[in-house]
């Protein structure tokens, strides 16, 4: 949600410092996660006057005009003189105040304003209308500015345009942030200062005829629509809005159209209420009534809804129909052919609040996310609505000339009742480890809009206890332990000091799986990787971009209310998530990224209530380990560098007997062939590690090479050992030889290795390739060459070199009847 600070500040005092306030909405759980500078969306504009006006000679609508911009005024030549404009605008007179761009000006849409001859006159800037300068959507002609407008003051500065905008995270859990009017008291509550009442000074006046006699509403079920409430202002005219209403709509993110539009907009924002106007004549019938109905739409309905859209609807979607046609998607978006358009006359206001998991469910299917559904989403409290629809029609009928008709038709079939609490003093202070008034904490909850009296000892059964009565629009508050995180977070978190638990004889120490988690965290970070978080929410289709299988130990569990279609359901690799942060780095020019995430995978099985939850770790490697320098190239990192960390991860932990064996494509079609393998220990299963597959990452849009592992977290905590093995340091020296394989292909090193150490027996103590050589004219075709050092050892005394040479022509013999190398000579 984005706040002006500027709007903001109307309502109560906003601290100066914008850093020490943003720190202090982190610390009381509102996330800052931007501020912007924002100021007019043009330059090199200021006040003028129209000191001339005649008619074009050569045109029959322009006309030259004689400017006096102060003492900015200059003539072509460079002397002082009144600037002479050609302007095609009807609209002015001479003596009228005028925003004027002068030569070299920056407008809105990359417009630079030049020097020209319109017609054969010369003309020395522009004179500006609000839709110019992005203040407004009228064309129609100039922006005419008061009288008692300064001459040559910048315009920008003069009208107040510069702001900060903070551009919050509000959570799922508090609905009322979501409007200027939370947000103030919110501020209010933080700092304990006072709050003005956003809805101050203004009353409604109805005349003319009854709401009643008019508008018609049914609803079919209280679970769509608990309630829901019309008014009808007639006699309105579409306009432009005025300046103050233009810049606040475009300050909370959104586009001023029209002075109606604007209105529901407006009250939107400041209050949190969505509000729809319906074009009263295109909803109401042939005797001039609106039969409104709030019903479920049927299964392949049609709806083109305000973005030109053609919508199919079904069955669980929620609708405003009339008796003929569907004409809203209920608390998503309002229908085409009903919309306020300029030449609406009469206006039916709906403000009403629908199913929180209807309206999710509906933005989502339809990809259709706005700023109604998503406060509907998190709930829009039913209790206040009246009072918000006549404020809404009291300010449409003031901005549009109209006239509010008398009485407010009504349906409320299911009204949210305030929740009554009970808070223990005592035990907030005990439980929290400060201790805090029973004053301070009645001063925070009245604040937050909470009815607070103290509780009768007989009843309660200890002092300091309160009764507390929770606003209709907290529905997060709904237990005692809730309102101690409110009065927690407001009284600061930083004041709670720090203690250490009590109690005599206890030894804290961390469990095993907590020292196999440790280790695995200094053992990546020493191998260069860095810890990241990603979202444990995934989107749907994640696991088909990086071509790995969908069905990953079980089926993916759905979000009943996710926050977005990209987010719908729940990770089952950690993998794409760490895709993710590699494809925003590399597009913000971060070459060399060495990520790893430790956390939980889930996957839903049939007949369970919960989903399976499984602790893995992944990494992903891209780049090189180091940037070029005058003494070493940068290295691209490869399959072996991944394969590195986890020989790394298993020396640390003592895995005993790991081994890699290689995977083809269709075992991991995601991996690249060759260039993958997973990770056994005594024919336990590990995880993998390999290239992702060039196709596979262009689907994640990040450039290949991307190393990538992925480990189960618990299999590690199962194969890692407490002690290892320890050796004497040998007395007898040890015999080297090195002997080079010719081979087939297909025949690997792990094949040559375990023939060797089976062969050699107890004197054969380490073997060490140190070479792979390919030459088809010397060594033939499909065959390769294969290096190895190897040593000769006995703990017990020193060998001849006829226990060697025996040694190693048994060991040259098996292992060629076994492979069927020869030895290269």
């Amino acid at each position: 949600m984005k706040v002006s600070l500027k709007w903001l500040s109307t309502y109560v005092a906003v601290p100066d410092n914008t850093k020490e306030f943003c720190d202090r909405l982190d610390l009381t759980g509102t996330g800052v996660e931007g501020v912007d500078e924002t100021g007019a969306a043009f330059s090199g504009v200021y006040t003028g006057q129209v000191v001339e006006k005649i008619p074009h000679p050569n045109s029959d609508h322009m006309f030259i005009t004689q400017v006096n911009v102060g003492l900015r005024n200059v003539d072509a030549d460079g002397n002082p003189e009144p600037l002479q404009i050609v302007c095609g605008a009807q609209n002015f007179y001479k003596g009228d105040k005028i925003p004027v761009a002068l030569v070299g000006a920056k407008l809105p849409g990359d417009i630079t304003i030049k020097k020209s001859k319109l017609r054969g006159q010369v003309s020395m800037g522009m004179n500006c209308s609000a839709r110019e300068l992005g203040l407004g959507e009228d064309v129609d002609g100039l922006y005419i500015l008061p009288e008692n407008t300064p001459l040559g003051l910048d315009l920008a500065q003069y009208l107040g345009l510069s702001d900060r905008i903070l551009d919050l995270e509000i959570t799922p859990n508090r609905p009322d942030c979501l409007s200027m009017e939370g947000m103030a008291r919110e501020v209010g509550a933080m700092y304990r200062i006072p709050v003005t009442d956003v809805r101050e000074g203004r009353t409604l006046k109805e005349g003319g005829q009854a709401t009643a006699d008019m508008v018609e509403v049914s609803i079919d079920e209280a679970s769509l629509c608990p309630r829901y409430t019309a008014r009808v202002i007639r006699n309105v005219k579409v306009g432009p809005s005025p300046q103050w209403l233009a810049e606040r709509i475009a300050a909370a993110g959104a586009r001023p159209i029209n002075n109606v539009v604007d209105a529901t907009n407006y009250v939107l924002f400041l209050l949190g209420q969505p509000l729809h106007a319906f074009d009263f004549n295109k909803v109401a019938d042939a005797s001039g009534k609106a039969h409104i109905r709030v019903r479920a739409a049927a299964e392949g309905e049609k709806l083109t809804t305000l973005d030109g859209e053609e919508r199919t609807l079904t069955s669980d979607m929620t609708v405003i129909a009339t008796p003929d046609r569907a004409v809203a998607l209920a608390g998503v978006m309002g229908g085409l052919d009903t919309e306020v358009v300029d030449t609406t006359c009469d206006i039916l206001l709906e403000a009403a609040t629908f199913s929180p998991a209807h309206t999710s469910r509906t933005s989502r299917n339809l990809g259709l996310i706005s700023e109604s559904s998503m406060r509907y989403e998190r709930r829009v409290d039913d209790v206040d609505i009246d009072k918000r629809a006549d404020f809404a029609a009291s300010l449409i009928a003031e901005l549009t000339g109209g006239t509010v008709c008398r009485g407010l038709v009504d349906v409320w079939l299911e009204k949210t009742e305030p929740v009554q609490l009970t808070f223990r003093t005592k035990r907030f202070c005990s439980m929290m480890g400060v201790e805090v008034s029973i004053e301070e904490v009645s001063d925070i909850l009245r604040r937050l809009g909470c009815t607070v009296e103290a509780a009768e000892t007989e009843t309660s059964g200890e002092e300091g206890t309160l009764s507390v009565v929770a606003p209709t629009f907290r529905p997060d508050l709904e237990r005692e332990i809730d309102l101690y995180e409110e009065v927690l977070r407001l009284h600061g978190m930083e004041n709670v000091p720090p203690t250490l638990p009590g109690g005599r004889g206890r030894v804290g120490k961390r469990s095993w799986s907590e020292q196999v988690v440790a280790t695995l965290h200094h053992t990546l970070s020493a191998s260069g990787l860095n810890e990241t978080m990603t979202y444990s929410f995934a989107s749907p289709d994640d696991l088909a971009r990086l071509r790995m299988n969908t069905v990953i130990d079980g089926e993916p569990v759905e979000l009943i209310n996710p926050i977005n279609a990209d987010q719908s359901v729940m990770r089952q690799s950690i993998v794409p998530g760490l895709l993710h942060s590699v494809a925003y780095n590399q597009n913000h020019g971060v070459a060399n990224i060495q990520l790893y995430e430790i956390g939980n995978v889930f996957a839903a099985h049939e007949g369970r209530k919960l989903p399976r939850q499984r602790v893995k770790l992944a990494g992903v490697l891209a780049g090189s380990l180091h940037e070029t320098g005058w003494n070493r190239h940068a290295v691209e990192l490869n399959f072996f560098d991944g394969k590195g960390v986890l020989e790394n991860i298993a020396r640390e932990l003592a895995i005993p007997k790991i081994r890699f064996r290689a995977l083809d494509e269709q075992a991991a079609s995601f991996l690249q062939t060759g260039r993958a393998a997973e990770m056994l220990s005594a024919g336990t299963v590990i995880g993998w590690v390999g290239e992702i597959h060039p196709l596979a990452a262009q689907a994640f849009e990040t450039q290949a090479p991307i190393v990538a592992f992925e480990l189960d977290v618990d299999a590690l905590v199962k194969s890692a050992r407490i002690e290892r093995e320890t050796y004497e340091v040998p007395e007898f020296p040890p015999v080297s030889l090195d002997v080079a394989f010719v081979v087939d292909e297909d025949v690997t090193n792990e094949r040559l290795e375990q023939c060797m150490r089976s062969a050699g027996g107890k004197l054969l103590s380490n073997i060490r390739l140190f070479d792979v050589y390919r030459d088809e004219e010397r060594i033939g075709a499909g065959k390769k060459s294969m290096a190895y050092a190897l040593e000769y050892q006995s703990l017990d005394h020193t060998l001849t070199s006829e226990e060697v040479e025996k040694a190693h022509s048994r060991l040259v013999k098996k292992v060629g009847n076994a492979t069927g190398a020869e030895v290269r000579g």
